[in-house]
């Protein structure tokens, strides 16, 4: 057989045109799948908030409507992150929201805390409680464990300090937090201080 140039180009002309007019001709599952009648995000306020999982600071976009949280992601207006996320704070929205496994729809999430819980000496159970009793609750216990741990004098010295707490601060905190953080503790006593940016 003795092919040209032109014939080749010819004959491969020919065979994709063919290939393509029966594509188009031939029904597709792809094709034939009916768009969703509404976009995910239609009729939302965006909100902006930052991912509460380290110190990166990262920022995120909340999706809301209706006082309803609809999505979660990363923020390309932010200098941190640029949009991305890692793979934790794209799990945010799990937060508030989780898919039914069984239905694949969107509920709240059982498993969310929404008020101070407290596990009594002996009990198996968690009992919640209100806000001001979780409060004077801590705080009775801080007092209770800085006057039964405080040392004023070591060796003749006198040193003003409780080692029967510790202080963990939270990775979202920002500086000014910190330093208020810090005068307390130190106001305490307390000198075992540390960041969770930092652990």
């Amino acid at each position: 057989m003795d092919l040209t140039r032109r014939g080749f180009f010819t004959a491969t002309g020919a065979a994709f045109a063919a290939s393509m007019a029966f594509e188009l001709s031939s029904q597709s599952s792809a094709l034939a799948v009916e768009p969703a009648s509404d976009w995910k995000l239609v009729n939302t306020e965006e909100r902006t908030n930052v991912c509460c999982y380290c110190a990166g600071g990262c920022g995120s976009l909340c999706s809301v409507r209706d006082g309803e949280l609809i999505n979660v992601e990363g923020d390309p207006d932010h200098p941190v992150n640029k949009g991305g996320l890692c793979p934790k704070g794209a799990s945010m929205f799990q937060l508030r929201n989780i898919v039914d496994p069984k239905t694949r729809e969107v509920m709240k999430n059982p498993g969310r805390v929404t008020k101070p819980m407290v596990r009594r000496p002996g009990a198996s159970e968690w009992e919640p409680i209100t806000w001001d009793d979780a409060v004077a609750e801590i705080a009775r216990k801080v007092k209770e464990t800085r006057d039964a741990t405080f040392v004023e004098t070591e060796d003749g010295l006198t040193v003003n300090w409780t080692p029967g707490i510790a202080s963990l601060g939270g990775s979202q905190q920002n500086s000014e937090e910190e330093y208020l953080i810090t005068k307390m503790m130190r106001s305490l006593g307390v000198v075992a201080i540390d960041n969770q940016a930092r652990v």
